[in-house]
Parts: C-alpha cells; structure tokens; sequence
C-alpha cells in the first residue's frame, strides 16, 4: 500500500476555518481523514501540508511513527504551530486510515478502552464564539450556564475573566466575581466550572483573580498566564489552590516538561491539532500520567478533531473531560457524517471503522475560506492586548 496525494480542504466556521486533511492510497476506496485548524493562520498550514506531502507520498500509510519523524526530522527547521498543525493533521489521517484497513474503530488501534464513558463539557451557548467570547453579562451568564445544564452536562467553561491589564484594579475583580457568581447560581453546585484565563494578564494578577473566583469553587483555572511564561504558571499554582491547566498552545512533549517539573498543572490541555497529532499527544499523556497530571484535550476546532479526542479519551488512561463546541455552526451536521452523540453529557465508545466521521464535500463546498480575523484589543491607553 502505498500514499498517492495528501490534500486539504478548507470550510468556514465563523471564527475559524476548519482545514480538513485528507491521505489517499493506491487501494481503491482506503482514505484517511484527519484536521488541522489553526485559527487566523489557516493559509499558512495549508502551505505547510503542501511542503510535507512530498517527504511522504509514495510511502506505505501504516507506517506511522515513521512517517511522523520524516516529517517532523528532514525538514531540518522542527516545531512551530504551522507546521505542527500541518503534521498534526496528516498524523491523524494516517491512523484513521490504518484503523479503517484493520477493519476496528481508531481507539481500538490506540490500546482499546480504559473506561466505557466519556465525560465532555460544555462552553456557554454550547460553543457559539459571539456567546464565549463577546457576551460577558451577568445574565447571560448565569442562564446560559442553566441551559448547559438541562442539556445534561455535568461540566461548563466560563471567560469570567475580560480585557484586563497586567496590573488591574478592584472594578476588574468585581467584574470577574459577579460573572462568576452568576455561572455558579445558573449551573448549581453540583456542576463543575472551569475558568478560563485565556493567558490575558500577569501572575501577579492572575493571583488575584484566583482569590476572588475561590470561593465559588472553579473546577480548574486554565492559562492563568502566557504560555511562554511556565515559571509565572508555577507561582499562581503555588500561591491557590484551584487546580491549574494549561497547554492549549504547545506543541511538543518539550515544552510541556518544565509545567511538570514545576508542579505547576494539574491538567495538561494538548490540542491533537497542533501538538504533533495523536503519535505526539499520546507521548504527552504518558509523560503526563508520570507526574500524575491529567488530560483535559483543547478543542475548540471542527468535528474531525472532536471525534479523534473522543477516541483518544477512550484508550487513555490519564483523561479527565473533554471539551466539546456543539453549537459554533449551526450547519455541523450538514458537513459531517457520523460521530458520537452527547447524551447526559457523555459518549460512549464509536463503533464505526477509524475515526467514524466523513465529510459531505459537496455541503462543505457551500461554506469556502473565509477571512477570519482574531478580537483584538487594546488597553485604555492604546497598547495591545492579549485576547
């Protein structure tokens, strides 16, 4: 079996632009499906899956470890989220693909089952980006957060945190604590919800921020800081004790070492669509497992990367929870085929050959790149903004 053309194909979702990838072989009708959205950079990737085609058509598709270190290696130049995103998305194609010709569903071919459900959680609005994103009202809040709940998840993330500056004042506390209030007493106490920082402030902020959220019990605190900065990280993680998660933007088993070595996550956040695809994301749930750190996956992309979680969730045994972003287009379901249902806030395992997703390319058609510009902000005196 050999590999004859790698392509992508790119479908606007609002905010982002989902880059499908797709692997074909010299056997009629074997293909593998994988994603490899990164927003706001969606040309750039895929550029970069265009440069790595050639390192491995020709090659024999179930030859995945490999062909990720072909990839990964010859290029010279390693890392970087583009070509990691690229890589990321042909790894997850070349599993869906081998899974398919063993005739198993893909968590089959990662180790089989480790539990026989999967817990997911919700954003607020089940995903829409103008409700996580631009909708920071007390009252939205608290109803959206109720609304995730009746829906039967267990399990909500919140942006009780806005634009702030690196050092705020009380009205920017206040702020953060009603948004807060208001989730818990829309969700209730038995539902956990996780904070999402988004890297927007300092530690020395983010500390504050963490003693205001506190006492209405935050699941995890997730990127309290910039990703680069693992020591700011490790001082919020010492000086609270919400746990810590952090992760969404790295991309290597590397990068997350200094976070473990540190103490300073409790939850590692890889995202299978930018840190070197399944082959890489299991390394890091190994390495993580070591240090007893648990796996909640980053996904906010399209539904290849959803399903591939799910797998990966199911044959891990170091998973958590995984997000989920069920409303962010209301034409999901056109595009896509297959996939596991989300009932009392769970799945269970797909039984469907590989990942279990196809896409209707003729629906998919209808929604072409679009140009999706990041928020950007700016501070009252003009300076930039971390959103």
């Amino acid at each position: 079996m050999k590999i004859t053309r790698i392509s992508a194909q790119v479908v606007n979702a609002r905010l982002r632009n989902w880059i499908f990838v797709r692997v074909e072989t010299d056997v009629p009708g074997l293909t593998g499906l994988g994603e490899a959205t990164l927003e706001f950079q969606t040309r750039a990737v895929v550029g970069a899956i265009e440069d790595l085609a050639p390192l491995i058509v020709g090659e024999d598709p179930r030859n995945i470890e490999h062909l990720w270190q072909v990839m990964f290696r010859h290029p010279f130049f390693k890392g970087g989220i583009v070509t990691m995103s690229a890589l990321s998305g042909i790894d997850q194609a070349l599993y869906d693909l081998k899974s398919k010709d063993l005739g198993i569903p893909l968590w089959q071919l990662l180790g089989g089952l480790t539990r026989n459900r999967l817990r997911m959680y919700d954003h607020l609005g089940g995903g829409d980006s103008t409700a996580v994103y631009d909708s920071a009202q007390v009252g939205s809040f608290a109803e959206k957060a109720a609304r995730s709940k009746a829906d039967g998840f267990s399990a909500v993330k919140i942006l009780a945190v806005g634009k702030t500056a690196p050092l705020d004042g009380l009205a920017a506390l206040r702020q953060a604590e009603a948004l807060m209030a208001a989730a818990r007493e829309g969700a209730g106490e038995d539902m956990d919800i996780m904070v999402d920082l988004h890297g927007r402030t300092t530690a020395a902020m983010a500390i504050q921020y963490a003693e205001v959220l506190k006492p209405y019990r935050p699941w995890f605190l997730e990127e309290p800081c910039q990703p680069e900065d693992s020591e700011g990280i490790a001082r919020v993680a010492r000086s609270t004790t919400i746990p810590i998660a952090a992760g969404e933007r790295l991309v290597h088993r590397r990068e997350f070492l200094p976070l473990l070595q540190s103490g300073a996550i409790a939850v590692a956040q890889p995202d299978v669509c930018h840190a070197g695809g399944l082959t890489e994301v299991r390394r890091i749930a190994a390495l993580c497992d070591t240090f007893g750190v648990s796996m909640a996956p980053h996904n906010p992309l399209g539904p290849v990367a959803t399903m591939v979680n799910i797998h990966l969730g199911f044959a891990t045994p170091n998973f958590l929870i995984q997000e989920v972003m069920r409303s962010d287009v209301p034409w999901r379901d056109e595009v896509v085929t297959g996939g596991a249902p989300i009932v009392g806030g769970c799945v269970t395992p797909p039984q469907a050959l590989g990942i279990g997703i196809e896409i209707d390319e003729s629906a998919a058609s209808r929604h072409p790149y679009e140009e999706a510009k990041p928020i950007q902000w700016y501070h009252h005196d003009g300076s930039v903004a971390d959103w």
